[in-house]
This record gives C-alpha cells, structure tokens and sequence, in this order.
C-alpha cells in the first residue's frame, strides 16, 4: 500500500480570485497567486478571503470538465502582509464596513501595519477621512471576530475536528472558546455541538488533561446516555451506567457517584426511583417523560365519558357509507366520540383505517375541524391515500423553525397551538418520547386525541416505547381490533403476520398467493437470489420497477446478507458506474446520479423546494433519488418524493443507499413488494416482531428468501426488544 501522505505536495501563494464558495460546507474554488503562475485551487478549506496568504497541502488532479486543478487537503492561513495583499483583502468586503474606498484610504495612511492598527490601535483610524470613533470600534470588533474565528478553526482543524464543530464552538464562547477547549476539550461534546467522546479523547491526551479530570467523568456519563439513547433508552438503571461508566473512563465508582451527584445538581441529568430501583435520565427525556404521563392524565380528567349513545350515528353512518360495521369497530367510533382520547391498535386487515374513516365523518359532522399526523413521508402519505383526507408528517405539522440563539424549536407550541378541534396520530408505534412530548405541547388542552397503531409492530427509531407504555399502564382508553375481515382473509399477507403475531409458523408452502419462500441455505446463493428477484425477475413477470416498488428489508446491517453488503451489489447491477454519471465517494458508498438512497438522522437544517413552496427538514427514514452530483460546487441534488434538497459532500456521511434498509427503518413505510433475507448471522436479531414488522411492510408482494428453521426461531422467539424507559410507570402514578 502506498503511503499516501508522502504524495502530497505544498504550495503556497495568495488568494487572488474566489471563484466559487459553499459557505454551508466551507467548500471552494479559487485562483492562487504563487508568484510565478496562478493555479486553481479546490477543497474544504472553509471561507477565504481574496488577499489571504495561503500555504496549502494536496494533490493536482485533472477535472474531465475544468482541467488542471489542485485538490487542497490541508491549508495554513496568515493574514495578508503585502500592501497589495492587504488592500485585496480589505477591498473584498472581508470586513463588514470596509469597501475599495475606505480600503484604499487606510492603506494609504498605515502601509503593511493596516491589520495591525485595526487590531490593536482602532483608535488611531480617525486618521482616514470618513472615520469616526463608533466606525473605527465596530470595524476593529469585526476584525476580531473575524480572526478569532479563523484563529479557532485552525486549531481545531490540527485536532482533527470539522469547520462545523468550530463554528458552533465560536458560538457559543466566541473568543474564549481556544483557551477554554485547551483547558477542558469535552465541552465540545455537549449539546448543541456534540462532538463524538472518542475525539474528545484524543485531543484530552494531546492536552495532557488527567483522566481524572471531572469534565472527563462528566462527559463519559453523558456519552454513556446519549449512546443508549441511540439505542433506544431514555434512561439506564443506576447500577448498570455506574458499570459501562467504570469501564469506559477507566476510574474507580466513587468517582463516578460524585459526578453523577453534581450532574444531578446541575440539572444535567435526573433520577427517578421506579419500583424501588433508580434510573438515570439525560434532562431532555426525563422533562418529556414528566410530561407526557401529566398530560395524558389531564385529558384523560377533561374528557369523561360522556355516556352518550351513540349507536344511531353509527348507524346512519353504515347506511350512508354502505357499511356495517363490527363490534369492536363500533366501540371505538363510540368511544372516540364520546371521550374524546383513544388509542386503536389492530393488525393487518382488522379495520383499522375504515373504523378512522368514520370517526373523521362523525368528528366532522359535529363541525370540529380534524387533523391528520404521521412519524414519516411516507406514513403520512399512505394515510392520506386510505382515508382520502390530507395528512402531514408531525415535523410539518409543528413547523420547524430556529429561534435568535440558532437552536431549534417547532412554531406550534403552549403559546401558539395547532389550530385544530381532533387530532390523529398514524402509526404510533413509530412516535418517539422527544417528538410526543413536542406534539403534546401543541395540542390546545381541549383538543381530542386519536392515536392509532399496532403495538406489535418493532418500537421508534427514536429513543422511547411510547405506544406500549401507554397500552400497558391499563390506564388509558384501548380498543383493540382482532377481527380479520373476509376481503383481507385473501391475503396470505395478511394471514401469515396474525399467525406470526399469534406465535403460529406462517405457511411457506403456497406458490399461488402473494406470500412466498425460496429456500437458500447459502448466503452468497441467498444474495444472488435476492439479486436477481429486485434486478430482473420481479421487474420481468409483475412490471415491478426496481426502484420504485420492490424494496429488499434485512434484519441487520452486518454480513453478505445485511444492508452494507446487499446495497453495494444491488447498485452495481443497478446503477453501475458510466461516464455519464458523476459520482462522490463516502466513507461508506459511493453515491452516484440515480441513486436511491435514505436520510439517517433527523437534520432540521436542510433546505427544500416542492412545487413553488419551501421548507427545511429531512428526517430519519426518508429515501429518496440522488437527480444530479455537483462535483465542481461540492454539492448533490436529491429528490425526497417532490421535496428537491441540496447536500453538501460532508453531508454524505447522514446518508446511506437504500436498494437495502433494515426492518427498522421500514417502519411506517409500505411497499408493494418486499424481499426478505433471512439465513444466519443475525441472532440478536431473530425475534418475532421483528419478523412482523417485515411482514406488514408487504402491499401486494412478499418473498421471503432462506431458511425455514430461521422463520421457526423467529415465530417461536416473543423475547420484545428491551428499552428502558419509566413512562408506563409515570402513568400509573399520575392516574392513580
């Protein structure tokens, strides 16, 4: 293997030109004054200013459309020292308040000591003609700010950190934050910039800071629950975060108590004794948990049941939609009415949607105005297309906005309410603790709620188990739909995931239905099936498109059988590489014009355009088609189902291609036929909702491509995917 870092080559010069700048990923095009030549420069290199001396280390490449170029990978500024460099920079407008004519004057007066006297001796630029005293002090504060910025980004860039981190950092310490980061670099890792603690580590070793540092302790325990919340958790037994603490910091458990006590006294963390056992909670998740519990328990207090009979309506409401309706679907159109709060929950083909079609007609009927939510796109479309009312994702729903400090927050809150009489909740089992908690806050205290779910289904990407919580409190109205209706009775489908669901093995000997099983015992011969299903044979027989309606679901991420692996073979047969098609690689993939690919965290940031209107967001699930990579501006177009959003490269690393995606991440969605890998190397994994989820994705098709004796494990294994959380518990305390 060649090293690389002997290929690079330095070049230094002045900024004569910026061609182009992205200010969001500090990518940029400029012409380079060696001296003896002008060369192209191109890289991450932040924001330059025409005039910097600049001394920068890469390679030259040949770009196919703008030729010659050098590919910087590191860059060392200084500010410019030449009168002719000084007055470039100046006249570039790098300083808010400084033009070419102001520019030229303070040059003139203090030649190559110009930056210095703006600096240091503001006062002395009264000097110039059209300077006052205010002026001189806001240019010289805006020097500052400028240098110190820069003076930060260059330091944490030698530590191996992003120009993002920094400037989040220069936020929110502004000229301190060098001196303060040297003294103490797990500051870095807190909220609102986040900074991963095996980084903050590295640089607390170059500081030389002692392991017993008490903002390395600090910092570990937040690390600790910030990557179970990752996982699931909005909190973690006392006893066992005490021991991940131990062995992640390397220190003894009395020093690990003390932090936690002042963590707990700086209100950065809670603890809440349940059933006699104490549990840790990062501030955030413990606030929502509070939260949700009182809330459920007031509109469980505002809407009693009214005893109104309401069986007359329901049966105008049969006669007029050519209906009957069952008997459990009766009760939660009663139910619905007359508290105001319901949680329905059935599986496949038990009514569900119908039974929501009537309390929407009833609701509406009464002159209340209704609302429809749900987690993701695609959930909220699949609703809105069923019950042929609009739907909005929760996020659209609250409005995404950002207040005068840069944080996030959603429009609609306490003070400014969702304008609406009925809320509805689709797909609930997807609704994470943060997000409720955010949706709750925007309800008008006499808004009704109807949430809607199947609590078989896997829990939320998001921290939390909020469905199951509330099912299981026994403390709130459920109705349960268990009926499988004659017309879904038809759907091997639909079938299969009740025997799933009911601990029964589903049948894989049918050839003639919508359900079917290819045995493979081998995972190289597994993955050429399911290869061969998405690419041709699905395509050629049903006129399936590839991209559109065949999606491939995996248990995990890992093996020839996992998403990694799958994806990459399904791009090269699908969207292999040709010269017509730019392409940039991640750390991951290569990412390439036509490439459906998926969103994997939540970013409140990105900008989107759909049919003249507006937005930011794109959220954790979303896939969509990458329209065209922008090598020369350092950007790619993606199309997220009509929202057209612009990445930056550095982007790419919140993206991952979606020919394959886990079961997880299929939640909410449904596709019209699925291909399912199930061998081995996945035993975590094998459980029996898991196998659910998979199955309910299914529209119209399902393959299950394997082994037999895996689907039995699955069927047999009820063990649920463990989260600890204390909202069921909160509940039961609130309601008594």
């Amino acid at each position: 293997m060649q090293d690389t870092e002997k290929e690079l080559i330095q070049i230094e010069g002045t900024a004569d030109t910026i061609l182009f700048c992205n200010e969001q990923n500090g990518y940029i095009v400029l012409d380079l004054d060696t001296g003896s030549d002008y060369v192209t420069v191109v890289g991450e290199l932040g924001t330059i200013e025409e005039g910097e001396e600049l001394r920068l280390m890469g390679r030259y490449i040949n770009h196919p459309k703008y030729g010659a170029q050098f590919r910087a990978e590191a860059c060392e500024r200084t500010m410019p020292s030449s009168e002719t460099a000084i007055l470039k920079y100046l006249s570039s407008g790098a300083i808010k308040g400084v033009g070419p004519t102001l520019a030229k004057r303070l040059v003139e007066e203090f030649g190559e000591k110009t930056l210095e006297i703006i600096e240091s001796s503001p006062e002395e630029m009264v000097r110039v003609k059209g300077m006052s005293p205010r002026k001189a002090e806001e240019i010289a504060q805006e020097y500052k700010r400028i240098f110190g910025i820069r003076t930060l980004m260059i330091f944490l860039a030698g530590c191996g950190v992003s120009h993002s981190i920094a400037v989040s950092a220069w936020k929110r310490w502004g000229q301190f934050a060098v001196e303060m980061i040297k003294a103490d670099p797990y500051i870095l890792c807190g909220p609102g910039i986040e900074l991963d603690f095996s980084a903050a580590e590295q640089m607390a070793d170059k500081f030389g800071i002692p392991k017993e540092s008490p903002g390395r302790i600090r910092a570990g325990i937040i690390y600790i629950l910030v990557h179970n919340a990752f996982n699931g958790h909005t909190c973690l037994p006392l006893d066992r975060l005490k021991e991940k603490s131990v062995i992640l910091l390397g220190v003894g458990e009395d020093i690990i108590d003390e932090s936690i006590s002042e963590a707990q006294d700086n209100d950065d963390i809670n603890v809440y004794n349940k059933n006699g056992r104490d549990f840790v909670f990062l501030a955030d998740y413990f606030r929502a948990e509070q939260y949700i519990s009182t809330r459920l328990s007031v509109m469980n207090d505002c809407f009693k049941d009214t005893g109104t009979n309401y069986d007359k309506l329901i049966d105008i409401e049969e006669k007029t939609k050519i209906i009957t309706y069952a008997s459990k679907q009766r009760q939660a159109i009663s139910q619905a009415l007359s508290k105001g709060f319901l949680i329905l929950t059935g599986g496949p083909g038990t009514g569900k949607t119908t039974t929501l079609k009537a309390i929407i007609s009833l609701y509406e009927q009464r002159g209340m105005k209704v609302m429809i939510s749900a987690p993701t796109g695609r959930a909220a479309k699949r609703i809105s297309d069923l019950t042929g009312y609009p739907a909005k994702t929760i996020h659209r729903l609250l409005e995404v906005m950002f207040d005068n400090s840069g944080q996030l927050k959603f429009k609609h809150n306490e003070q400014n309410p969702v304008p609406c009489d009925v809320m509805i909740i689709d797909e609930m089992s997807m609704v994470d603790t943060l997000l409720f908690e955010s949706l709750l806050r925007a309800l008008k205290l006499s808004c009704r709620l109807i949430m809607v779910g199947d609590s078989d289904q896997l829990p939320s990407v998001g921290a939390g188990n909020i469905l199951k919580d509330m099912i299981d409190s026994g403390k709130l109205t459920v109705v349960a739909l268990n009926e499988i209706f004659r017309q879904a009775q038809k759907s091997c489908i639909v079938t299969n995931a009740h025997r799933i669901v009911n601990g029964e093995e589903p049948d894989l000997s049918r050839k003639d239905s919508d359900f079917f099983f290819m045995q493979r015992l081998n995972a190289e011969e597994a993955a050429v099936t399911v290869a061969d299903l998405c690419v041709q044979r699905l395509p050629d027989a049903y006129g399936y498109s590839s991209f559109d309606d065949i999606q491939v679901l995996c248990p995990s991420r890992k093996g020839i059988l996992g998403t990694v692996e799958l994806n990459k073979a399904l791009q090269r047969r699908l969207n292999p590489p040709n010269k017509e098609s730019a392409e940039i690689k991640g750390l991951l993939y290569t990412f390439r014009d036509g490439d459906k690919v998926m969103q994997t965290k939540n970013n409140y940031d990105i900008l989107w355009k759909k049919d003249g209107e507006s937005g930011t967001g794109i959220f954790n699930g979303d896939i969509g088609t990458i329209v065209k990579v922008k090598r020369s501006e350092g950007t790619m177009v993606i199309d997220f189902e009509g929202r057209i959003a612009e990445y930056a490269f550095e982007m790419t690393d919140q993206l991952e291609l979606a020919y394959a995606i886990t079961v997880h991440k299929s939640q909410g969605s449904e596709f019209n036929a699925v291909i399912l890998p199930l061998l081995g190397g996945f035993e975590k994994l094998q459980y029996r909702n898991l196998l659910y989820t998979a199955v309910t994705r299914a529209k119209k098709m399902l393959i299950i491509v394997g082994s037999k004796s895996i689907v039995t494990k699955m069927v047999n294994n009820d063990r649920r995917m463990l989260r600890y959380t204390c909202l069921r518990h909160m509940i039961e305390q609130e309601l008594g």
